[in-house]
Order: C-alpha cells, then structure tokens, then sequence
C-alpha cells in the first residue's frame, strides 16, 4: 500500500506566514450587520486560524486576514445584552471593571467581536499573533482597500431573529 503524502507548513521567517507564494494569506471582508456575534466569530475564527485550508497547521500561522465592517449593529440574542458582562482585572485592589453587553456596545464595539473570536482561540503566543490578522471596524469604513479584499463565504450568514421578524411583516 503507498502512504498518501500530506503536506505541512513550514515558518517562513519572523513572519510565522508566506509573504509570496501558493500559502500566502488572502484578505477577506465580513459585513456583520444583523449577524449573531458567536456564530459569525466562529467563522471568523477559522479563518485566521487557517482551519479552512488543506494546507493546516496547527503549529504555523496558516491563516488569512479578515476585515470585519459594521460591528456597532451585530445582534447578541436573548437577553444578552444586559446579563452578558464583560470584566477587565487590573490587577489592583478594586480595579475590577465590568460592562454589559449594552454598555460595551456603544462604548467599543470592535471589542465585542475581538473578544468573542478570541474566546474561540488556543490561548498561546500563536494565537496572539493570529488576532493580529483580525481588523474590526465600528463603520462600513476601512483603510485596507489595497489589500485586494474579497467576500467571505460566511456558512453562518443567517438572518438574526430581528431580521426574520421584519421581513414577516412587511
């Protein structure tokens, strides 16, 4: 019987990722208007991770960059958005802060997105790079247009509960 080869990234330089090449990143744009936070950053997830490449790694930064736009009008379901609380530690006596969801959404929208994609993330020095490939944008707005971007087929783009409600009405 042959043994089938299967192929495996290598670090290329400091970059932990192709500059050129067959493996290099691609960028992709998300629009999240209306999409429900956990099941778009799980996407996204696998996305910087590279887990929707053949060429995965669990080693080596295989993954591409993606631009996420209109992150102030994602939905959180249920009541999320004032059980869900998000706490900062500084580390001081009395210096824990805590937001809900809410409150988080209009005071930094980006974050929510950041966090939830790194909650779906290996907690290494790897990942920490990996999230470096994630650009979140409050707006529609963003300044990476050289980059070539290209539609992300999203499997989870599925019409939130408001949406489906709207659309029975009218």
């Amino acid at each position: 019987m042959f043994q089938q080869k299967s192929y495996l990234a290598k670090k290329v330089g400091p970059h932990f990722f192709e500059i050129k090449g067959p493996n290099a990143p691609k960028w992709y744009v998300v629009d999240v208007k209306d999409q429900v936070v956990g099941r778009v950053a799980s996407m996204i997830a696998k996305v910087i991770i590279g887990k929707h490449k053949t060429s995965y790694t669990p080693n080596v930064d295989t993954g591409d960059f993606v631009v996420v736009l209109n992150a102030d009008k994602v939905v959180l379901t249920r009541n999320k958005l004032d059980t869900k609380i998000y706490r900062d530690y500084s580390g001081y006596i009395s210096g824990l802060k805590e937001r809900t969801a809410r409150e988080m959404l209009q005071q930094k929208p980006e974050e929510v997105i950041r966090r939830a994609v790194w909650g779906m993330t290996n907690k290494s020095s790897l990942a920490r790079h990996q999230m470096k490939k994630l650009k979140v944008y409050a707006g529609g707005e963003h300044p990476h247009a050289a980059q070539g971007l290209q539609e992300l087929p999203l499997a989870a783009k599925r019409r939130s509960a408001m949406t489906k409600k709207a659309t029975k009405k009218s």
